[in-house]
């Protein structure tokens, strides 16, 4: 199983100290003490457990048209003026737990910027994680601007990323990874799309899954 670039030293350090902490629970065997750190090593080999799960990144078989960025559950669908990508339409992505966390890139483009704004960790789906922390990348293509946001929420409280300006992408490449969260925007400029594909409350998975179709 593959895991996800910049989340191996959390493994690596939860199973390690998993591995510690057994050693020295044999020690104390006799005494509360020893159990008690049996205990807390047998916790952290299930996080251990819990991390390569959350954190695996499986290949996918890219889809058509434009594709998710996130794997999770589809909240929001608005049409809107941004200040970046102009009269555009937004679909935001919520991951959960059992989601796969990379984030991939929606279509092909090259990386115009990407900015990181430091912030608050309030839960995701609350109108007030506008002002959480935030990594927008901006993407230039045949189809003009797409702008895509990965927003950190109350348990994610670091995005990773994979890319670095003037990289030039293909669709489904991975972008990176917000750790234990959260939330992924991807502005589309309006006059090129042709139709939404998705609407609130589908399940879509990254790279794979197509949210829109773009104008001949």
């Amino acid at each position: 199983m593959k895991i996800a670039k910049g989340c191996k030293s959390l493994i690596l350090s939860s199973f390690i100290s998993a591995l510690l902490i057994l050693i020295i629970s044999f020690i104390y065997l006799q005494s509360s003490i020893g159990f008690v750190l049996l205990f807390i090593s047998f916790l952290l080999f299930l996080l251990t457990g819990f991390f390569l799960v959350f954190f695996r990144d499986p290949e996918r078989k890219i889809g058509e048209g434009i594709v998710a960025c996130a794997d999770g559950k589809i909240r929001e669908i608005t049409e809107l003026n941004d200040i970046d990508v102009g009269k555009c339409i937004k679909i935001s992505t919520f991951m959960n737990v059992q989601n796969v966390h990379v984030n991939r890139m929606v279509f092909d483009g090259k990386i115009k910027s990407i900015t990181h704004f430091s912030g608050l960790y309030l839960p995701a789906f609350k109108k007030e994680s506008e002002k959480n922390e935030r990594v927008v990348i901006i993407v230039e293509n045949s189809i003009g601007l797409i702008k895509i946001v990965q927003i950190a929420g109350t348990l994610a409280r670091r995005i990773v990323t994979y890319i670095k300006k003037d990289n030039i992408l293909k669709k489904g490449d991975r972008i990176g990874i917000i750790r234990l969260g959260s939330r992924v925007d991807v502005y589309l400029p309006y006059a090129k799309i042709k139709n939404i594909t998705v609407r609130i409350g589908c399940r879509v998975k990254a790279g794979e899954d197509k949210i829109a179709e773009i104008n001949a």
